[in-house]
């Protein structure tokens, strides 16, 4: 048996029965066609193949590669790539069923000349990224539709609410970012209406498809924002200094798990029963609450889950100390 003491570390691990929980209660609230998972957030397709094998057929890509690596996989039924691209040619040859959202001219025209047939008009609800004018998404469809382009509906996301503390605000602003998207959908038409998140999953009731994706694995940024759902990934590491022999409580004790293991633009991951202080290159140094010793393992929750699925190139699924398979994080890159 190999257990989580065999691995090099920096390791991901996910707790396999956290995981399966996950993606069950969200399926329960969100099932079938109703939810469109989004692989951004685990960038692995075993994964995503548990998402499918409970239902759920469609998913959202953000890059080119993520969409070829989902296909490539059998898992092209019905692939959103909910960005703007300017050249889709890797698209249009692929064996899948592939929308493409477009915001401009230039997007359109990437489309048609990608060979992608379908599209969705992204529409900006609010957070100042992508998406047109909600005024000017008709214009958009009917451009496309003269193209030769089947238009299926609109997007829209409202990520700039997802960690909002306040639930009873994060509610009222999503109504208000989805009144545009509808109103831009009365334009467009369509039989889709995409948007939402992790965040606001159990609040967005206007979109016909949640693009919920952090919900699988979580991280501390959504825990403390109150999301229900229970913490899957972990990054294992192992404790390489410490300020006082064993058996002595020490100042500080420091693991091999730094900034090139965990996405950090949300701040400081976590170490259960120890204070974190601060990440170097290789280095996390934490005062813990009990002693340690050069040599033990520990868990490190991340603060942002995407951009730390992309910085490593497996993940190991587990229950307690015993791995119980390898995947590849192979939806990795562009």
């Amino acid at each position: 048996m190999t257990t989580v003491h065999d691995l090099t570390t920096p390791a991901l691990l996910v707790d396999v029965d956290a995981l399966d929980a996950n993606l069950a209660d969200m399926a329960a609230a969100l099932p079938g066609p109703r939810l469109r998972p989004h692989v951004k957030a685990h960038k692995t397709t075993a994964l995503a193949a548990r998402q499918a094998a409970i239902g759920h057929a469609g998913f959202t890509c953000a890059t080119v590669r993520e969409v070829e690596g989902m296909a490539a996989a059998g898992l092209g039924e019905d692939l959103l790539l909910a960005n703007e691209v300017l050249d889709a040619r890797r698209l249009g040859v692929l064996d899948a069923r592939v929308t493409l959202a477009i915001d401009s001219e230039e997007t359109l025209r990437a489309a048609v000349d990608g060979g992608v047939r379908e599209v969705l008009v992204d529409v900006n609800v609010g957070l100042p990224r992508c998406g047109i004018a909600p005024s000017r998404a008709g214009w958009l469809a009917d451009r496309a539709r003269a193209a030769g382009l089947t238009v299926r509906g609109v997007m829209g996301y409202e990520g700039h609410l997802m960690m909002l503390d306040d639930v009873a605000e994060r509610g009222r602003l999503t109504q208000e970012c989805m009144e545009r998207l509808l109103a831009a959908h009365a334009d467009v038409g369509g039989e889709i209406v995409s948007g939402g998140g992790t965040g606001t999953y159990a609040l967005n009731t206007w979109v016909t498809e949640v693009q919920a994706g952090s919900y699988a694995l979580m991280d501390t940024a959504y825990t403390a924002a109150g999301i229900p759902f229970r913490q899957a990934l972990t990054v294992l590491g192992t404790v390489i200094s410490v300020t006082a022999p064993a058996g002595e409580t020490p100042g500080w004790a420091v693991a091999d798990v730094g900034l090139k293991a965990l996405g950090m633009d949300h701040g400081n991951p976590a170490v259960p029963g120890a204070q974190v202080w601060f990440c170097s290159d290789e280095h996390l140094t934490f005062a813990p609450d009990a002693p340690v010793a050069v040599g033990d393992r520990v868990r490190v929750v991340p603060a942002h889950v995407d951009p730390t699925m992309a910085l490593h190139e497996r993940v190991h699924p587990v229950r307690g100390d015993e791995v119980l398979d390898t995947w590849a994080v192979d939806l990795r890159g562009w």
